[in-house]
């Protein structure tokens, strides 16, 4: 059965998620920018590329696809748009970005569906409330967290409104030069 690997960016050292037009935000993109950009390396495209299917909301759903179609110089370009997408939605009707489908029956039903049929992963890009859904839900298998060198009282506190407990267990982590720690921990289970 398939994993369930949530892709959290943009993750501030007292847990807040960089909100658009703060100054977090505008700190998280500019030490992006001076990292020459999205990650390309071997291990992140390797993650993006041998994902099942790529899982997001309607809010990241439009904001990836009112991009990545056009920018065919973004290093993750070619394998989203050539990727499976399933965007979660009870408001969409359709969706213009090739490769797309949307999910708006029971999360729990849809997520068993993607989960059949083989290894490997689904990456979940978001938002704030498929995340919280699909951890109410107990179905998130592994986050991916890039945690930044930043403390902000504006964003969007992540883990709100959670179970009671919720162990993780660390897998991996790797601390960047620009003092960016890339988080990943596993459901215990």
């Amino acid at each position: 059965m398939r994993k369930v690997v949530a892709l959290v960016f943009n993750y501030s050292l007292n847990g807040l998620l960089a909100d658009p037009a703060t100054d977090f935000w505008d700190f998280a993109f500019s030490e992006l920018d001076e990292q020459g950009g999205p990650d390309a390396d071997d291990e992140t495209l390797a993650l993006l590329g041998d994902a099942s299917a790529h899982v997001m909301g309607r809010v990241a759903y439009e904001g990836m696809a009112g991009a990545l179609p056009t920018k065919t110089d973004h290093p993750w370009s070619a394998i989203m748009n050539a990727g499976r997408k399933v965007v979660f939605s009870r408001t969409m009707t359709t969706a213009d970005w090739s490769g797309t489908s949307i999910a708006s029956g029971d999360t729990a039903e849809e997520i068993d569906r993607l989960r059949l049929g083989g290894d490997g992963h689904i990456l979940v890009w978001g938002g704030v409330r498929l995340w919280r859904s699909l951890m109410r839900l107990d179905l998130i298998d592994e986050f991916r967290i890039s945690m930044y060198p930043y403390i902000t009282s504006q964003g969007t506190l992540m883990f709100d409104d959670m179970p009671k407990g919720y162990r993780l267990d660390l897998l991996d982590s790797t601390a960047k030069p620009s003092g960016i720690l890339e988080l990943h921990y596993g459901r215990h289970r």
